[in-house]
């Protein structure tokens, strides 16, 4: 196994890295709106925190060696499920390869955001 990390994207919050190769796959931690430059939350509603959070993992995948037509599987996590459809208007101008996916709504996301995805992806 070897760890991937990219100051281009948030530093890991906790005891985790942003993603780990192993074998053939990535496994990326969930990314968060968190601008890497600062590591401030940014956007205001979860189109524009969707839209950062899509670019994160962006950032991870290139560093990883692949890119978003690789990402073979996502999980996203919601904290209101009414921002269904605002979240999926961002969500396939990035993943436009159509991976597998879940989508659930949470309780609470950390510091309070509106979405996070995981992704795991074939390397090419």
């Amino acid at each position: 196994m070897e760890k991937v990390s990219t100051n281009k994207a948030p530093a890991a919050i906790g005891p985790y890295s942003q993603a780990i190769k192993a074998g053939d796959f990535l496994f990326a931690s969930g990314q968060i709106p968190i601008n890497p430059a600062n590591g401030e939350i940014e956007g205001k509603d979860v189109s524009e925190q969707a839209d950062l959070v899509c670019k994160n993992i962006g950032e991870i995948l290139s560093a990883a060696g692949t890119d978003y037509e690789h990402v073979v599987k996502t999980t996203c996590f919601l904290a209101d499920m009414e921002d269904f459809g605002a979240f999926n208007d961002v969500y396939e101008k990035y993943f436009t390869g159509k991976p597998a996916r879940s989508c659930v709504a949470v309780k609470q996301l950390p510091k309070n955001v509106l979405c996070e995805v995981e992704i795991t992806a074939y390397l090419k």
